[in-house]
C-alpha cells in the first residue's frame, strides 16, 4: 500500500491524505563528526583539545566596527581596562525596522491557525445529500464553490507552486467531477475535469510519483463509481482496466483479511486503515465497524471528507452535526482536516525552537503551550488519538516546564500497541521519529515506560535505517541525525544553522501533520535567516575583541599555555545565542580561556613554589603587592585573572544592584584550591577514596568560573539566598559530576598512562579485584546517565529557588560536555573544531535552492 512521500518524507499520521498542506522545515540532513584529539587533565576547557587556534585575521574583515575599549572600572589598573562597549542594541533597533512586521504576522498565525481550503474535502462534502430528500445536496454552498473555484485547466486544487499535476490535484479533480454529475449541474466544467484527468493520467499509473495515504483504494474507488455513473474518461481503457485490477487487489486483501481472517492476527490498524479510506470503498465496508473510529466530535479522524463518505452511506446525527460545524466556520469550502491547531501550533513552536527563533514569540509560545497542557490534563482526544501529536506534545511540554507523566504514553509504550495503530499499519516513520525523540527527555530512573518506548522505536528507525526502501533523502538523514545525535549532545546554534539551511517552504504535507500556509513558511525562513545573519556579525564583532582581550592580559605569552580561544567562545557562541545575551558571552568565554591556562601552569607550567604563589595573590587579592610575584608567569596569570574578574564582578554588580563580585572571587579561590589538592595528590601518590575524589573533581573540573558568574547575565537577578541555596548548589554538582565522569571514561587510557588516577582506576583499585575496567566503566555510565536525567529534572522543575534562565545554562553546559565527549576524550579533531567554528561565526547561511 503506497502512502505519502514528499520530498521522501514519510507522513506523520493519521490524518486524511488529501489536500496538500505545506510543510514546516525537516530535521537536520547532515551532522558534524567529533572525533578525539589529546585530552591532558580535569577542566572542561580540555575537553576542546590540543589543537592550535585559526588565527582571527578571518573573523576581522565584518560589517560592524570592533566594540570600542574605554573607561575603568574600581579596584582594576587604568592600564587594563577592557570594558567593551556593545553595538548590539543600536544594530538591533535597525533590525526591527524590518523584523517587527514579519513578526506581527507570525504572531498572528501562532494565535490562530489558518487552514487553507481542500477542494478534495469540499467536493465530499458536497456529495452529502439533505437528510429526507436524496436529489438535494445538503451542503449547496460547497457545491457553488466548485463551479466557482475550477483552475484554467480543468483541475481542482491547490498548486501553490504551479509545478506539474500530481496524484493529489488529480484526486481533488475527480472528486469535484463526481459532486458535479451527482447534482447533475456543470456539465463544461466536468468535461473540461475529465479531460484534466486524461491528459495526466499517467500520473496515476507511476508508483514512483508521490500519492496521498490511501490513493490506491481512493482514485481507483471514485474512478469505478463515475463509470458507473455513466462519466468517460478520454483515456485508454486497457489504462482503466489497470487501475481497476489494482483496486481489486487491495480490496480482495481486506476482504480476505476478513474472512479468512485468522482473527488471531486481525489487525486493528488495518480496520482503521479500512475506515480511513471509506472514500474508496463505499458500501463493500461495514459500517458498524467503521464508525467504531467515530470521534467525539462525531468525525471520522477529524476528516471531512472520510466523515462525508459515510454519511453518504450510512446516516449519522452526529456526522452530520460535525459536517454542519466546519461548513459553518469555514464558509463553502472545508479544510482537509479539522480541528487540527494542536499539532498545527505545536509543529509550529517545534520549528521556531529548531531555526533559533522562538524567543521572539516567547508570549505566544506560552500561550499555546498552556492551552496545550490543558487539552493534556483533559486527556483531549485530539492529542491522544494521534501518536505523532501525543509525543510531540509531551516533548515540548515537559521540556518547557510543565509537569506532564510519562504514564500518558503508557498506551504505545509497547511496539506492540504501535504496530496496531492506523500509524503502526502505514509503518509511519515520522510517527516513530517523535515517539523516539520524546522517549529521550527522561528525568526519572523510574520512567520504565520512556525506556522501553526508546528501545522498540529506536530499533524500528535503525532497521528502517538499513532498508533497501527506505528514502536516502530528507527522512534518512533526519533518522540517522536522531540516532547519533542524542538532544543532550548538540550545540544549539550548529543545529539551528543545519536546520534553516535545510528548511524547505515549499515542501508539502497531505496529511494533518506540520501544517502552514505557505506564506508563514516563507516568513519563518526570512526571520530566522535575519536573525542568525544578525547574530553572526555580533559573533565576529566579540570574537575580535576576545582577541584584543588575550594580548592585552598577555596570555598569549604564556608558552605553556595552549591557545584556545575560538574553541571557548564558540561554546558561549553556540548555546547563548541571542545578541542581546553578549555580556553572559563575554564571561563564559574569558573565564573558559582563564580557566584553559590555569589548568595549564597547575598541569605543567608552573612549580610548587608558583602555584602556592598563585593561590596566595587570589587569597589577598586587592592587597596583593607589585612585589609578591613570584616569577613573570605567576604575575602574567594572577593580572589577568585580577583584572577579568573584578571587571565582570564590576559589571555584574551594576546588573544586579549588588556586589557581586566577592562571589566571583570565591569561585576562583575554589578551584585553585582544588587543582592544588589533585597535585598534591600525585606528588605524594595518595590514592584518595572515590568519595573524596569526586568532592574535590566536581570543582576541579573547573566549571564553576565559567558557569557561575554568565548566571548574572541573563536578565535574572539572583539574590545572595539563592547563590547560597542548595538548588544552585546541587545544580552545580550534578552537572560538574557529568563532566568529570565523562572526561574520566574517555580519558582513562591516556591518563593510566601517565600515572593519574580517576574514577575508573580508582573503583577498579577500591574493589578489592572484584570489579574490571569494563565493570567500573559501566558503572559510571549509569552514574552519567542518572546525573544527566537528575540535572534535567532540576531544569525543567517550576517554581523553584533559581530562575529557569539561570538553571538552563547548567543544561547547556551539560549538553557541551556530552558532545565534547561524545566519542573520545575532547572535541578536538583540529579540522572539525574548526569547522564548527566557522559554521556558527563565520561562514553565512548556504539556503537550499
Amino acid at each position: 500500500m503506497s502512502y505519502l512521500k514528499v520530498s521522501g518524507v514519510c507522513s506523520v499520521l493519521p490524518a486524511p491524505r488529501r489536500h496538500a498542506l505545506l510543510l514546516l522545515p525537516a530535521a537536520p540532513l547532515s551532522a558534524p563528526k567529533f572525533r578525539s584529539g589529546r585530552h591532558r587533565r580535569l577542566t572542561f576547557a580540555r575537553a576542546a583539545g590540543n589543537v592550535e587556534p585559526r588565527r582571527l585575521g578571518s573573523f576581522t574583515r565584518t560589517r560592524h566596527r570592533p566594540p570600542a575599549l574605554h573607561s575603568t572600572r574600581a579596584g582594576i589598573p587604568p592600564s587594563s581596562a577592557c570594558i567593551e562597549t556593545r553595538l548590539v542594541g543600536e544594530d538591533a533597533r535597525l533590525q526591527n525596522v524590518h523584523t517587527d512586521g514579519r513578526e506581527a504576522r507570525i504572531k498572528k498565525q501562532l494565535q490562530q491557525v489558518e487552514l487553507s481550503p481542500s477542494s478534495y474535502d469540499t467536493a465530499w462534502v458536497a456529495m452529502v445529500p439533505l437528510p429526507g430528500s436524496p436529489g438535494t445536496p445538503c451542503f449547496p454552498q460547497c457545491v457553488e464553490w466548485i463551479l466557482l473555484n475550477q483552475q484554467d485547466d480543468g483541475s481542482w486544487g491547490i498548486n501553490e507552486f504551479r509545478s506539474s499535476a500530481n496524484k493529489d490535484i488529480l484526486s481533488s479533480t475527480l472528486a469535484c467531477v463526481l459532486a458535479l454529475k451527482k447534482w447533475n449541474v456543470g456539465h463544461e466544467h466536468m468535461r473540461r475535469g475529465l479531460h484534466f484527468i486524461g491528459r495526466n493520467f499517467s500520473i496515476v499509473m507511476d508508483e514512483q510519483i508521490a500519492a496521498p495515504i490511501g490513493f490506491n483504494v481512493i482514485f481507483p474507488g471514485m474512478l469505478r463509481q463515475a463509470i458507473t455513473m455513466g462519466l468517460q474518461f478520454p483515456v485508454r481503457q486497457t489504462d482503466i482496466d489497470v487501475i481497476l485490477h489494482l483496486w481489486e487487489m487491495e480490496v480482495k486483501r481486506f476482504v480476505n483479511g476478513k474472512i479468512y481472517g485468522i482473527d488471531a492476527k486481525k489487525s486493528c490498524g488495518r480496520e482503521a486503515y479500512m475506515a480511513y479510506v471509506a472514500e474508496g470503498l463505499g458500501n463493500l465496508l461495514d459500517w458498524n465497524e467503521v464508525m467504531k473510529f467515530q470521534r467525539k466530535n462525531g468525525s471520522l479522524f477529524n476528516s471531512p471528507s472520510t466523515t462525508a463518505a459515510a454519511l453518504i452511506c450510512n446516516y449519522d446525527d452526529k456526522a452530520l452535526g460535525y459536517l454542519n460545524l466546519v461548513v459553518s466556520k469555514f464558509g463553502s469550502a472545508v479544510p482537509t482536516v479539522y480541528p487540527l491547531n494542536i499539532y498545527c501550533q505545536l509543529s509550529m513552536v517545534d520549528s521556531l525552537e529548531k531555526i533559533g527563533i522562538s524567543h521572539h514569540f516567547s508570549t505566544e509560545v506560552k500561550g499555546i503551550l498552556d492551552m496545550t497542557y490543558s487539552f493534556w490534563l483533559q486527556r483531549d482526544e485530539e492529542i491522544m488519538l494521534d501518536v505523532a501529536t501525543c509525543a510531540m506534545a509531551f516533548r515540548l511540554l515537559r521540556m518547557n516546564g510543565y509537569d506532564v507523566s510519562s504514564d500518558e504514553l503508557s498506551h504505545i509504550a509497547e511496539a506492540s500497541a504501535f504496530h496496531d495503530s492506523l500509524q503502526g499499519y502505514l509503518n509511519d516513520t515520522k510517527s516513530i521519529l517523535e515517539l523516539y525523540r520524546a522517549s529521550k527527555v527522561t528525568v526519572s530512573e523510574d520512567e520504565l515506560i520512556l525506556d522501553n518506548l526508546g528501545s522498540w522505536s529506536g530499533s524500528l528507525l535503525t532497521q528502517k535505517l538499513f532498508s533497501d526502501g527506505f528514502p536516502r533523502i530528507s527522512t534518512y538523514a533526519e533518522v540517522e541525525y536522531a540516532l547519533k545525535f542524542p538532544f543532550y549532545a548538540t550545540l544549539e546554534r550548529l543545529e539551528h544553522k543545519r536546520n534553516i539551511e535545510h528548511f524547505d517552504a515549499r515542501d508539502s504535507h497531505m496529511m494533518n501533520t506540520e501544517y502552514l500556509p505557505c506564506h508563514v513558511n516563507q516568513e519563518l525562513l526570512s526571520l530566522a535567516v535575519e536573525d542568525f545573519t544578525f547574530s553572526q556579525s555580533i559573533y565576529r564583532d566579540e570574537l575580535q575583541y576576545l582577541d584584543s582581550w588575550v594580548k592585552e592580559n598577555k596570555l598569549d605569552q604564556l608558552q605553556f599555555a595552549r591557545q584556545k580561544l575560538t574553541y571557548c567562545y564558540l561554546s558561549a557562541a553556540a548555546t547563548i545565542f541571542p545578541p542581546e545575551l553578549s555580556d553572559a558571552r563575554m564571561s563564559w568565554a574569558k573565564n573558559a580561556v582563564l580557566t584553559t591556562v590555569v589548568d595549564d601552569f597547575f598541569d605543567i607550567g608552573g612549580s610548587k613554589e608558583e602555584l602556592e604563589n598563585l593561590i596566595a595573590l587570589v587569597e589577598k587579592w586587592d592587597e596583593h603587592h607589585k612585589d609578591d610575584f613570584y616569577s613573570e608567569q605567576v604575575k602574567i596569570v594572577f593580572c589577568a585573572l585580577y583584572t577579568t574578574v573584578n571587571q565582570l564582578g564590576s559589571m555584574a554588580s551594576a546588573v544586579q544592584n549588588r556586589c557581586v563580585r566577592n562571589h566571583l572571587i570565591e569561585t576562583w579561590l575554589q578551584l585553585l584550591r582544588s587543582m592544588m589538592t589533585e597535585t598534591k595528590w600525585q606528588v605524594t601518590q595518595y590514592v584518595p577514596t572515590v568519595e573524596e575524589y569526586m568532592t574535590n573533581g566536581v570543582v576541579s573540573f573547573a566549571l564553576g568560573p565559567i558557569v557561575l558568574p554568565a548566571l548574572y547575565f541573563v536578565g535574572e537577578k539572583i539574590s545572595e539566598c539563592v547563590v547560597k541555596d542548595q538548588e544552585h548548589s546541587e545544580l552545580f554538582r550534578v552537572m560538574s559530576t557529568c563532566g568529570r565522569l565523562l572526561n574520566d571514561i574517555q580519558g582513562f587510557e591516556r591518563e593510566g598512562s601517565e600515572g593519574k588516577l580517576n574514577s575508573v582506576s580508582l573503583l577498579v583499585l577500591h574493589s578489592g579485584g572484584s570489579m574490571s575496567v569494563e565493570g567500573a566503566k559501566k558503572a559510571i555510565e549509569k552514574n552519567i546517565v542518572t546525573s544527566r536525567r537528575d540535572l534535567l529534572r532540576l531544569v525543567l522543575k517550576e517554581d523553584t529557588v533559581v530562575p529557569r534562565a539561570c538553571k538552563e545554562l547548567f543544561w547547556k553546559m551539560c549538553k557541551i560536555l556530552h558532545l565534547f565527549y561524545f566519542q573520545t576524550d575532547g572535541f578536538s579533531s583540529p579540522k572539525e573544531m574548526a569547522s564548527a567554528v566557522d559554521a556558527v561565526i563565520n561562514e553565512p547561511l548556504k539556503l537550499s535552492s
